[in-house]
């Protein structure tokens, strides 16, 4: 596989965090940088669908909880409606 060379700047404290985190893995800092970037990129994912599943199930609880006001509504005008016209001489 082709390898570029990327450079990262940033403080001497988070080259030697790299560096330890690195070395308890027993990795490069280069494989590190690389396993940590794709896992934060699936772990991403996996919460992206998991909050998308979420929506949906609020959106069709949302559609139906407005579905019943509605009915209820449409029932209350009906009743008013109603009353109104028996008391109107």
């Amino acid at each position: 596989m082709k390898q570029e060379r990327i450079t990262v700047l940033g403080p001497p404290e988070f080259k030697a965090f790299l560096l330890q985190e690195s070395r308890k893995e027993g990795i490069s800092l280069s494989e590190l940088v690389q396993r940590r970037c794709r896992q934060a990129t699936e772990h991403d994912e996996a919460m992206l669908t998991e909050m998308t599943d979420e929506l949906a199930v609020a959106v069709d609880e949302a559609k139906r909880v407005l579905a019943e006001g509605l009915v209820a509504l449409r029932q209350a005008l009906g009743e008013h409606a109603a009353a109104s016209a028996e008391s109107t001489p």
